[in-house]
């Protein structure tokens, strides 16, 4: 494995994912529409394109010589899915059957999607495997389950593939967010001085941006026949939305902190299992969701989050509506 490309690299994983592998000695090349800009600083060893994966001239011509690639582009999550579903069909699904076709012809070694763990849907069990049924619930989560299937009858011998299920990952970026749920927390808490919930039940699995980066890079270390064809969730802890508020206002150290909670009818709980992936790879978190709130205060007092409110850029649903993709 030596040269990689990563589509979505210039996103909120990428930014924090291409400096790694770029210090791990792989070319990289990116693929990215930079909506959110230019996150990404120039390295020798790097090749950015803006480019759309829609673009099947544009893939034919980029991905001969690749041996893995990192799939990451997408419009993330189910609000911005929802803002213009058919467009966001074409991009994360119609889009990801000649991606990997691609691929595959240019005889590509590697195959490494990102899923989500939203695929399972609402369960009642209190450990969600990777051997349970799936029942998404939303365009989103649907498309991402048959681009697992998909994914996964392409598997061979000469093509591997692996599907990651991640939790929601949190904890500084280059290209930050701020509508996740322990982002937006943080943000609220260092620059609203309160907290406010919906509900607050419901669980919402987490980890460190630090952590699934450090997997990614992992993923293209390990031999074949421990990851081919294989699914793995990818998560930290299960916390609801009301422990991780407290594990916000504890790790800010603001004991007068307000957390007001209000109701919803949004009643999403997702708590998924990562031991097959600790049994099988040996992967564990290294670092904590404390850990990702500390490292957003930090970026705060730095300077590094200008306009954390007002500014659209760390917010996927306002980038989309103003820059009106198509």
């Amino acid at each position: 494995m030596h040269n990689i490309l990563v589509t979505g690299g210039a996103g909120y994983i990428g930014a924090v994912l291409v400096p790694k592998l770029l210090e791990g000695g792989y070319h990289v090349k990116v693929i990215d529409l930079y909506l959110y800009g230019q996150v990404l600083k120039d390295h020798p060893h790097l090749k950015q394109i803006k480019g759309d994966i829609r673009d099947t001239a544009l893939l034919e011509r980029e991905i001969p010589g690749t041996d893995a690639m990192i799939h990451l582009a997408c419009i993330s999550n189910d609000p911005s899915y929802e803002l213009n579903p058919s467009l966001s069909k074409t991009i994360n699904y119609n889009a990801f059957l000649p991606l990997v076709a691609i691929a595959k012809k240019a005889k590509v070694q590697r195959f490494i999607f990102a899923s989500s763990s939203s695929v399972y849907g609402v369960k009642e069990t209190g450990n969600v495997t990777e051997d349970l049924p799936l029942e998404p619930l939303t365009d989103y989560s649907k498309y991402k389950a048959l681009c697992e299937e998909h994914l996964l009858q392409q598997q061979t011998k000469d093509f591997t593939v692996l599907i990651l299920r991640p939790a929601t990952v949190c904890g500084y970026s280059p290209r930050l967010r701020l509508d996740l749920t322990v982002n937006i927390l943080t943000n609220h808490a260092i620059n609203n001085g309160c907290i406010k919930i919906l509900g607050g039940h419901q669980k919402r699995p987490n980890i460190h941006i630090e952590d699934m980066t450090d997997l990614y890079v992992q993923a293209l270390k390990l031999p074949k026949e421990k990851i081919a064809g294989k699914i793995f969730n990818v998560g930290y802890e299960n916390h609801t939305v009301r422990q991780i508020a407290d594990i916000v206002k504890e790790n800010l150290n603001r004991p007068d902190l307000q957390i007001v909670v209000e109701s919803t009818d949004d009643h999403r709980s997702y708590h998924i299992s990562s031991e097959k992936i600790k049994r099988e790879l040996g992967f564990e978190p290294k670092h904590t969701i404390g850990q990702a709130v500390c490292d957003l205060k930090q970026a705060f007092e730095q300077g590094k989050i200008p306009n954390p409110m007002t500014d659209v850029r760390y917010y996927n649903i306002k980038t989309m509506q103003a820059v009106q993709l198509k």
